[in-house]
């Protein structure tokens, strides 16, 4: 109970230290790798006592996130099962099992991705092929006459398995979570090498193995699993409070020339040209001003970053980011004549942080 609770405050820690940049920037879910080491005990299902049939157990998984609520996952468990009667004879052999298992994210489909969440629960079924060997004690006892094991194997044994269960991350940093995970495995009847009888025919029925595995371990992301979007505030140049007019003479003094200006910049995804959502009340703020200002004009300039990309492609991108701004500003009635649109592709960099570049810059005077 400890150890969980220190785990859980770490993850709140994190969690707090992340929440102070939203005013700022904007958090996104990156599809990303990820590699899942584990850990535990199995149990195989039989006549023996509980505790008479517990195997180590021990897994390793590489898999690939495509949304906040679905991932595929490719993994390897290994290592013992075991067999046993009713007076507690018991005996074991090793396996590997290679399989393909599909990951459901529950909390993220029906409450969205939060990435100062803690804990995350994910529903997994699958199947794998149990590859069985050393399987010699089964056959020591078969071979001493004291038990007719009816499926029994040697050698290499190939049987097909069916997964389901569920595991729990608890988020420790942005790319590591300590994962619990259970599963139940179902295979055929052959896997244990005993038969089910029927108890009117004295003949062999069918009758599904299992083997249930606990694994603790580590969940690790790989590459960059969450994108930050930054979401700048308007540069608004503002107007000095007017001067008082004096009354000295017939004819008053002209008020004194008022310079306004304003730069917003407008952000924007990879390969994304249309104004996003979270973005608009830049757009918004700035046919506001240029209305309130009619004499000001408007330079629109689309960039994109050179890490992505080729310079023909963003070149397309940068050109499409500058029309889109002025076609919402003619749209909102402000003057195409007032609009001046320019394209630099990825031949300027305005930004040191690359993901900044894929931007419009808006300046108004």
């Amino acid at each position: 109970m400890k150890i969980g609770k220190i785990l859980l405050a770490a993850a709140l820690m994190v969690s707090g230290l992340t929440a102070g940049a939203q005013e700022t920037e904007r958090v996104e879910f990156n599809h990303h790798w990820f590699l899942q080491l584990q850990g535990g005990a199995q149990y195989t299902l039989g006549e023996a006592d509980f505790g008479k049939l517990i195997s180590p157990n021990a897994q390793l998984g590489i898999g690939y996130q495509f949304t906040p609520s679905w991932a595929l996952r490719l993994n390897v468990n290994a290592w013992q099962s075991k067999g046993g009667f009713e007076d507690n004879t018991n005996y074991k052999w090793n396996y590997v099992a290679p399989g393909l298992d599909v990951k459901f994210n529950i909390i993220n489909a029906i409450a969205g991705y939060n990435p100062n969440r803690v804990v995350g629960l994910n529903l997994i079924v699958g199947a794998a092929a149990n590859i069985g060997f050393n399987n010699g004690e089964a056959n020591d006892i078969q071979n001493a006459g004291n038990y007719n094991l009816r499926k029994l194997w040697d050698g290499t044994s190939v049987v097909p398995v069916g997964r389901a269960g569920f595991d729990l991350d608890f988020k420790v940093s942005k790319r590591v979570s300590i994962n619990l995970e259970c599963m139940a495995n179902g295979t055929v009847e052959k896997y244990n090498s005993k038969a089910a009888i029927d108890e009117n025919t004295k003949e062999d029925k069918l009758n599904a193995d299992w083997y249930f595995n606990a694994l603790l371990g580590l969940k690790i992301g790989l590459g960059k699993v969450e994108k930050v979007i930054p979401v700048a505030v308007p540069v608004v140049v503002e107007e000095p409070a007017p001067a008082p007019v004096v009354k000295e003479t017939p004819k008053p003094k002209p008020a004194p020339v008022i310079k306004k200006e304003m730069q917003t910049e407008v952000f924007y995804s990879i390969r994304e040209t249309v104004i996003p959502e979270g973005e608009m009340g830049k757009v918004t703020n700035l046919i506001n001003f240029l209305k309130a200002n009619p004499e000001t004009k408007v330079a629109v300039t689309g960039y994109a970053d050179v890490e992505t990309g080729n310079p023909r492609i963003n070149m397309f991108y940068s050109q499409g980011r500058a029309e889109g701004v002025a076609k919402a500003l003619t749209d909102a009635g402000i003057d195409a004549a007032r609009i001046t649109v320019d394209a630099k592709g990825d031949t300027v960099q305005p930004f040191a942080e690359n993901d900044k570049n894929r931007v419009s810059i808006c300046i108004a005077k």
